[in-house]
């Protein structure tokens, strides 16, 4: 019987496509997955099947895609001088075992909805990375980070594709004469010694070469959870003057961060009523014994700027305004905002709701598309990701040597230019359940990047009367004793003397280096509630 057809019956793990590449520095193995079976282009409403002799140049017509070897991962490129090009679809032949479970990642944050899953019922999109985990393999399949398409994985019973969306706005971009490096495929399996958090932080690792570091680890108070947009310089002071003195580390000092609320309507470079001296507040919060730190929307264009300005989605909204970041001029706009935050005295700047501005949708509603179809930007010619990537990066040179937070960000892309990232949706100081399914989940699933990619932020401890305190004791406990960022909004009347011992507990452990923790039942349980923090095992009631 051919090894094929072998195959074909019984099943095997998806790491029947990997072959062995041998690197000598550090006498190490890297893996790298075989040619594709087929490769498919997207330009209008149908697939088109390419051809190759080799399996590594594809051709239709006048485009091409090219795939090449390297010692670590397969790069692969795309030329279309004349056909607008939205997607291209990489195919390999397989059969899985039916015992499989798989685990994909999300685009942005994701949603309460990660967890390892049967193979054999894996028909969605897995954005950026999977893990197939059967018996004692592990097999990881992913795209570096800082990519210039937006990747995605689907498994079936027979097949295993990775989808490279190359769409500019809602339509195909027009590459022109230029050759367009898409992604690099990387790949690897578990080696004896590891169980599967350890391979795929190991796999995390390989796909950001070089994440951007914190000098120590961030921690502090965030008024959202208590204010919810209805904020003050008044509150400000009285939420870090209270919380301040429960932070005893004198040697790292928690960041006090001022949320939505601050702005005059939608101009970010002017404050409201409630916010008459932002540089004084920035002092007063200094006083305090915080770091400064202040919520913005950079997308959002000043009243009355002129509509050419804007992302053109007339026949979609005749209401939407957003700045087009394929505009330069809007570019220089958003980089003067960073800078004056800078010399207001700001030492972190989260930023939020990029993603949503662009696309329209948030990461759980970007399921078949990732935004509707007919629309593109000013600049045709640059891949929604280059477009994406070039906004951070914009960002990130204007800050100098402030902190980012990207919240409602692409994470593949954010990585290595942001130092923390929001990596779930919005946890609550009003509902449990929310906190719950948002934070422990995206804990449990995401934390294998933190570190690698950038700090992930797990989001807010939302301390407040509404939630019952045992609820809330355990996940301020998951967070301070993860090595992620710990963030609490504190309610004056839900903290009292046992809270606050509590909290200067969680503040200690946030202040300083701890192991990453490991979630230990994640294979069977959506809501972790198993943990090992070093060499100490937790088991949380998440109720």
């Amino acid at each position: 019987m051919k090894r094929r057809n072998f195959i074909r019956i019984t099943g095997a793990t998806l790491s029947s496509l990997l072959v062995s590449n041998y690197i000598k520095a550090g006498n190490t193995t890297a893996t790298l997955i075989q040619m594709p079976d087929e490769v498919k282009i997207l330009s209008a409403t149908e697939y088109l099947s390419m051809q190759s002799s080799d399996k590594q140049r594809w051709l239709y017509r006048d485009v091409v895609v090219q795939l090449k070897n390297n010692k670590d991962s397969v790069s692969v490129f795309i030329h279309s001088p004349t056909l607008p090009i939205k997607e291209v679809q990489l195919i390999w032949k397989y059969s899985t075992h039916k015992d499989a479970v798989i685990l994909g990642d999300a685009y942005e944050r994701s949603y309460g909805d990660l967890s390892f899953r049967p193979a054999v019922s894996q028909t969605g999109k897995m954005p950026w990375y999977f893990v197939e985990q059967y018996n004692n393999h592990t097999t990881c399949f992913g795209v570096k980070t800082g990519c210039a398409a937006f990747c995605c994985w689907y498994v079936t019973s027979s097949t295993l594709a990775l989808n490279l969306d190359t769409r500019n706005g809602g339509n195909g971009v027009f590459l022109g004469s230029r050759m367009l490096y898409a992604a690099d495929i990387v790949t690897t399996k578990n080696t004896s010694k590891e169980n599967v958090f350890a391979t795929v932080r190991r796999f995390c690792s390989l796909m950001c070469d070089k994440p951007r570091k914190v000098k120590q680890p961030v921690y502090g108070i965030n008024d959202w959870y208590i204010a919810y947009g209805n904020n003050s310089a008044d509150l400000i002071i009285k939420h870090t003057a209270m919380m301040s003195p429960l932070a005893i580390n004198t040697s790292n000092r928690p960041f006090s961060v001022i949320d939505d609320g601050w702005s005059l309507g939608t101009d970010y470079t002017k404050t409201n009523e409630k916010f008459t001296n932002m540089p004084k507040l920035v002092s007063d919060i200094k006083n305090l014994g915080m770091r400064p730190g202040l919520w913005t929307r950079p997308l959002l264009p000043k009243p009355g700027e002129n509509k050419n300005m804007m992302i053109n989605r007339v026949q979609i909204d005749a209401n939407d305004n957003v700045l087009d970041p394929t505009i330069e001029e809007n570019i220089l706009y958003i980089q003067s905002l960073f800078k004056l935050y800078q010399q207001w005295g700001f030492e972190l700047v989260k930023h939020d709701y990029s993603t949503f501005d662009v696309f329209k949708r948030w990461g759980m509603q970007m399921g078949d598309s990732m935004t509707d179809p007919g629309w593109q930007f000013n600049d045709n010619s640059k891949t929604n990701a280059e477009i994406i990537l070039y906004l951070y990066r914009a960002m990130r040179a204007a800050a100098g040597d402030m902190y980012l937070i990207g919240c409602n960000t692409i994470s593949h892309l954010s990585a290595g230019v942001f130092e923390l990232n929001r990596i779930g949706d919005d946890t609550s100081g009003k509902e449990w359940e929310r906190t719950k399914k948002m934070g422990v989940n995206t804990m449990g699933f995401r934390l294998v990047q933190h570190d690698n990619f950038y700090q992930a932020d797990g989001d807010c401890v939302g301390l407040t009367t509404a939630i019952p305190w045992e609820k809330n004791k355990q996940w301020m406990q998951l967070l301070a004793q993860s090595s992620a960022p710990l963030f609490i909004s504190a309610q004056a009347e839900a903290v009292g003397n046992e809270q606050k011992d509590f909290i200067r507990h969680c503040f200690t452990d946030a202040s300083q280096d701890q192991p990453v923790a490991e979630p230990l039942d994640w294979l069977t349980n959506p809501l972790p509630s198993k943990w090992k923090f070093g060499k100490d095992v937790v088991e949380f009631n998440w109720g």
